[in-house]
């Protein structure tokens, strides 16, 4: 039986100009742009509203006439993805108790289940932030700095989010970096978040801290302020997001192998 859940919304910040994959949201993967997939993922999950968040009319434009999905255009200046949503929030004019839920715009596989365990996530628990993570199986992806990695506490709240390979397992990748020890509590993050309309709000008027700069992790901002965030193994495989030219061959090779199952 599918797990009961509150409504929620979500929103998909999609910034034009990324760094290191321009143009990113506009970006096909088997013929389908990747906003047109991370926004039709989250209609899957049961989304009162999908709203994809953007800085560019080129965005806006590759939406039209895709169903019930929205498109809120916000400023270009905003340092994150929680930011931009914050925005579009109070255009909204969204509940202070709405559950939102910010689905990253380079993840084009996100799976259903996913995004309903993150509201489930939220919803039973009383930090006012939850996201998931799920087992790192091999040292590519552990060495990784486009990957993230989360520490975790035994109540499930987040320790530290970081792009470094952590936790080191001092002894074993003393002898050998090339596998991971067993039953190491390696995870990869995985770029999704809830939080409710109200904590959002709040969250975003904070000032930008020191972690979350030299780490580019905007995740970090709660941490440093001392605000917990819940984090919960993801039910199903969540196949990583889309940072480089290398992840969007990888990405099509994935489609690929799909179609032919």
């Amino acid at each position: 039986m599918a797990e009961k859940i509150p409504p929620f919304v979500v929103v998909v910040p999609a910034r034009y100009g990324s760094t290191r994959l321009p143009g990113k949201p506009l970006l096909k993967i088997a013929g389908e742009s990747m906003i047109r997939r991370v926004a039709a993922r989250a209609g899957q999950a049961g989304a009162a509203q999908v709203v994809v968040a953007t800085d560019d009319e080129r965005v806006a434009k590759e939406l039209r006439g895709c169903g019930d999905i929205l498109v809120c255009m916000t400023r270009d200046d905003h340092a994150s993805g929680s930011d931009r949503i914050a925005e579009t929030v109070s255009h909204f004019g969204w509940p202070e108790d709405t559950i939102v839920v910010n689905l990253q715009g380079d993840e084009p596989f996100a799976p259903a289940a996913g995004i309903r365990a993150v509201v489930a996530t939220l919803a039973g628990d009383d930090a006012p932030m939850a996201t998931l993570a799920t087992p790192i199986e091999h040292a590519e992806e552990f060495f990784d700095p486009n990957i993230v990695k989360v520490v975790r506490a035994g109540n499930g709240r987040a320790l530290y989010f970081t792009r470094a390979p952590a936790p080191w397992a001092r002894d074993e990748f003393a002898k050998d970096r090339g596998v991971l020890p067993p039953n190491a509590p390696f995870l990869r993050h995985i770029g999704i978040y809830a939080y409710r309309a109200g904590f959002l709000r709040r969250l975003a008027a904070l000032p930008r801290t020191p972690l979350e700069r030299i780490e580019s992790l905007e995740q970090l901002r709660a941490l440093e302020h001392g605000y917990a965030i819940s984090v919960r193994p993801t039910p199903e495989p969540f196949p990583p997001g889309i940072d480089t030219a290398e992840d969007l061959e990888r990405a099509e090779r994935w489609v690929a192998a799909q179609l032919k199952a």
